[in-house]
């Protein structure tokens, strides 16, 4: 699979992530959570900027976050950072 289909799906696990822990879904936003590392695996690092495969590194780490919230507020904002590098530079 294209880096492209797999970042834009990583922005729609993120992004249910963040709604599922707003909503109090903690079950849901794990599970997507979950979706979104095996999908970290499958990304080409060799063909994204740096920046971006360091914002998915740090994904990684939200599993040691403990506060829910937290961790939904970072999912959206790293939906929006890599919804935007997808739109701008993978056109």
């Amino acid at each position: 699979m294209n880096n492209k289909v797999i970042l834009e799906s990583l922005v729609m696990d993120f992004k249910r992530v963040a709604l599922g822990y707003y909503r109090h879904a903690d079950k849901m936003s794990e599970r997507f959570y979950e979706e979104s590392l095996r999908r970290i695996q499958e990304v080409d690092d060799n063909k994204i900027s740096r920046y971006i495969v360091k914002i998915l590194r740090d994904v990684e780490l939200l599993s040691k976050e403990q506060d829910k919230m937290r961790i939904g507020e970072y999912a959206l904002m790293y939906s929006t950072l890599i919804e935007n590098y997808v739109r701008s530079r993978l056109l």
